[in-house]
């Protein structure tokens, strides 16, 4: 019963909190890496560009692992 006494409502909270501004965290972070790289990602990858689209999955895997490590110190 002492693990369901670790999900209270402010732990919840401040979890979903921590998950939304990583999700922020994140889209910012692919939008700087948009703007730095001469690609329109957005374009390339509408027209099926398989090797953008993992490299642009291997990015968001990279900095989530970065602001998991971050947020949990």
């Amino acid at each position: 019963m002492e693990e369901m006494r670790a999900l209270t409502p402010g732990v919840l909270l401040v979890s979903l909190i921590y998950s939304i501004l990583g999700m922020i965290f994140l889209m910012v972070a692919y939008k700087v890496f948009d703007v730095v790289n001469a690609l329109e990602f957005t374009k390339e990858l509408e027209k099926n560009n398989q090797a953008l689209g993992t490299v642009v999955a291997g990015f968001f895997i990279a900095i989530a692992i970065i602001i998991a490590a971050a947020i949990h110190g």
